[in-house]
């Protein structure tokens, strides 16, 4: 569907590719589709653009909220038995990205990650690849809390767990994905993975190093085997042996001010200070330290000086994007789906509660929601993100990995 991005969904816009260009979205969990790029994938999908949603893991080791009233109560026996959590959790994810997509079934399409079909098989359309694939099992690495908002490495992390598989076996599926749905823009985290979290981390570093693989002609996902144009490949994979070097790498983010005002003005709410006495719930301290998306040299939101869309897109209410080193930075309005996202973080009841948009946005803050830490946070009017030009030179991709997996491009 070809959509110009003026009016109603300026954000559109700022990708600067093709107007029917798609997104894909990689992140670790159900949920953090939502929490971290709900009002992205709502937008592409309320204008018709493909939609497609990576997730790394089942989140066999989250901790559940079985709060009365919602589709969680009765649910807390979940919590430490992964697999029947994960197959819970895989519900809730299907019934959110529904939301995402307005209500329509398929709007988003889906994936996880260890069902992609692996790199290093031959496409000869028999059924090994889809065999290797199924004794694979990305696991939860779980985390443990450090200080409000911000985790760190689980001291019990399983050998099967995310954050161990190697990169190139966890990049080649994604690559193999890349090269097939072609998209523009390709959203995940930064490189200290939004709030700690280690399966966040990997899933930064295994998209980073999908997007290098996918643009590297020299890169075959069949190790070697069939030729392009030999042999079937396997459903739904499309082009593995075609380059696709067009997609711009998205990192969500957070203008450090922006969170802290935003903060200040949830806890200064009666209805929230009302909402926190009745259900134990506590503000983040104002000394508290920021997850690592905030970034204090990005603006601060302002209805005069929003900053979305490409260098060449201009209206009376928005901005070019701006600058930091090589990368650019793009603001995404989500005012206009800001009731998908809530109704998303709603149908995600064991993670996410009080999920709440408020009646009349107060600046940057249009809602809040709580995590198991039972700490109230801000639901922001808009999404920031830092977006790197995509790979263009053939070998010379700008999301070049390290040898350690970290990445050590634009924006890392």
């Amino acid at each position: 569907m070809n959509v110009r991005s003026e009016g109603k969904y300026p954000a559109l816009s700022a990708f600067g590719g093709a107007d029917d260009g798609g997104v894909l979205a990689v992140h670790a969990h159900p949920d953090d589709e939502t929490l971290s790029t709900g009002g992205l994938l709502a937008t592409f999908a309320a204008a018709g653009r493909p939609v497609c949603v990576v997730t790394c893991t089942r989140g066999e080791r989250g901790e559940v909220i079985a709060l009365p009233g919602t589709t969680s109560e009765g649910r807390a026996g979940l919590e430490g038995d992964g697999p029947a959590l994960g197959a819970y959790r895989e519900g809730e994810l299907a019934a959110a990205l529904r939301q995402l997509g307005g209500g329509v079934d398929g709007a988003v399409e889906h994936a996880f990650l260890d069902t992609l079909p692996p790199a290093g098989l031959p496409t000869t359309g028999d059924t090994s690849a889809s065999e290797a694939s199924a004794e694979v099992r990305y696991e939860d690495s779980g985390m443990t809390w450090v200080a409000p908002g911000v985790a760190g490495p689980a001291p019990d992390s399983p050998p099967t767990a995310f954050a161990r598989v190697p990169l190139d076996e966890s990049a080649g599926r994604l690559a193999v994905l890349v090269r097939a749905r072609r998209p523009a823009v390709v959203a995940t985290y930064e490189s200290g993975g939004g709030y700690g979290h280690p399966d966040h981390v990997r899933a930064h570093q295994v998209t980073v190093r999908a997007l290098e693989l996918a643009a590297d002609p020299s890169w075959r996902p069949d190790g070697g085997g069939t030729s392009a144009g030999e042999g079937t490949p396997a459903p739904g994979v499309g082009p593995r042996d075609e380059p696709w070097a067009g997609a711009e790498l998205w990192q969500a983010v957070v203008a450090a001010a922006e969170l802290r005002e935003a903060r200040a003005t949830l806890a200064a709410l009666p209805e929230a200070m009302t909402l926190a006495a009745a259900h134990k719930l506590t503000f983040p301290p104002p000394e508290a330290p920021l997850p690592p998306l905030a970034r204090e040299n990005l603006n601060v939101w302002s209805a005069e000086r929003q900053v979305i869309g490409s260098s060449s897109y201009r209206s009376p209410d928005l901005l070019p994007t701006t600058s930091i080193g090589r990368s650019r930075v793009v603001r995404v309005g989500v005012r206009g789906v800001v009731e998908s996202v809530v109704a998303a973080l709603q149908a995600h009841a064991t993670q996410v509660r009080h999920a709440t948009v408020l009646a009349r946005s107060e600046g940057a803050f249009a809602g809040w929601y709580a995590l198991s830490n039972g700490v109230l946070a801000p639901i922001l009017t808009t999404e920031t993100y830092l977006v790197s030009a995509p790979g263009g030179r053939p070998g010379r991709s700008p999301w070049r990995s390290r040898a350690d997996g970290r990445c050590s491009g634009p924006g890392c």
